[in-house]
């Protein structure tokens, strides 16, 4: 699985949009790892997908999207548990992607991300995030659904 996951991010660059395609795919396959080895298993499997995507991936933007939130259908079982689970997961996912992006523009300054989101302006980098939210609770019921049709 780790191996299927690492082609996927490798070949994520062939559509822009796979750049947060191909690690919510891994993610899927994450949470296969999870189901059928435990959860040790599935923190080692994250690392090596992380390493390794990190290392032979040409997108590496895609690479961070998975470094950030790769680990989420490993921890999804115990926010799941909480109370309040929707905002746990929604500052799980808004304080990542957060992070994420200010270290590659302010820490590492990726060129071709500092270009975007000046073009793009206040408003649209909102929109976009606004959208990431969208996305990452769709990914959230998928897993949910993919998680009760296993048992």
């Amino acid at each position: 699985m780790a191996a299927l996951s690492v082609v996927l991010m490798s070949i994520g660059t062939i559509l822009p949009v796979a750049t947060y395609a191909a690690p919510v795919l891994c993610m899927m396959a994450g949470q296969i790892v999870l189901k059928l080895c435990g959860s040790r298993i599935a923190w080692a499997w994250y690392g090596t997908v992380s390493i390794l995507s990190l290392l032979l991936a040409p997108d590496k933007e895609a690479a961070a999207v998975f470094i950030c939130l790769g680990y989420y259908p490993i921890v999804k079982p115990k926010l799941d548990r909480m109370r309040g689970k929707w905002f746990w997961k929604g500052l799980l996912f808004n304080s990542s992607i957060l992070a994420l992006y200010w270290v590659l523009l302010k820490l590492i300054g990726v060129e071709q991300l500092v270009e975007e989101f000046s073009d793009m302006g206040a408003a649209m980098t909102a929109v976009l995030l606004l959208l990431g939210n969208v996305t990452f609770f769709l990914l959230d019921r998928l897993l949910d659904k993919r998680l009760k049709r296993k048992n």
